[in-house]
């Protein structure tokens, strides 16, 4: 940028974003004073050298502006996954409060887990938890549907609802 540049000569580019031509460096800057704006390098490896005339702090500012778009569109764009874990033998209020979560988790476009945890003798009574996440299915399908059947991992049954 400006005195900065040491090549000799380079091809520049107006503000207005017309092609100048090949020219002294000496003179480029001094055209850039002269309108009260910047010299800057755009592509230091072409031959010769590509500058052009602008108001940096400006450009700098606007680039800023545009990444912090970007990076916010980005975030928003990521889905999360979300975990809630059940028992079989789930209270009627207990399963209230974990549906209301579950029907948050979907109204934010987050997909849910939901997984049943089966402990001691409780393993022989899976057709209770599918049943249980049946229910679950049936409760929030205005919100999500399931993206799979129910699979079985170990001592817990997985399935995951993603919004619709």
């Amino acid at each position: 940028m400006n005195e900065r540049i040491t090549h000799p000569e380079i091809r520049l580019v107006l503000d207005d974003g017309t092609q100048y031509g090949v020219i002294n460096t000496r003179e480029a800057l001094a055209m850039a004073v002269e309108k009260g704006l910047d010299l800057v390098e755009m592509s230091a490896s072409a031959k010769p050298p590509v500058c052009r005339i602008m108001d940096y702090g400006k450009y700098k500012f606007e680039k800023s502006k545009k990444d912090k778009e970007a990076q916010r569109r980005h975030r928003a764009s990521i889905v999360e996954t979300k975990e809630i874990k059940f028992r079989i033998n789930i209270d009627s209020n207990d399963y209230q409060v974990k549906l209301k979560k579950i029907r948050q988790f979907l109204g934010e476009k987050d997909k849910v887990k939901i997984v049943i945890m089966y402990r001691g003798r409780e393993i022989a009574f899976q057709k209770k938890g599918l049943e249980l996440l049946a229910r679950v299915q049936e409760d929030v399908a205005d919100l999500g549907t399931s993206e799979k059947a129910p699979e079985r991992m170990g001592r817990q049954q997985i399935i995951i609802i993603s919004p619709n």
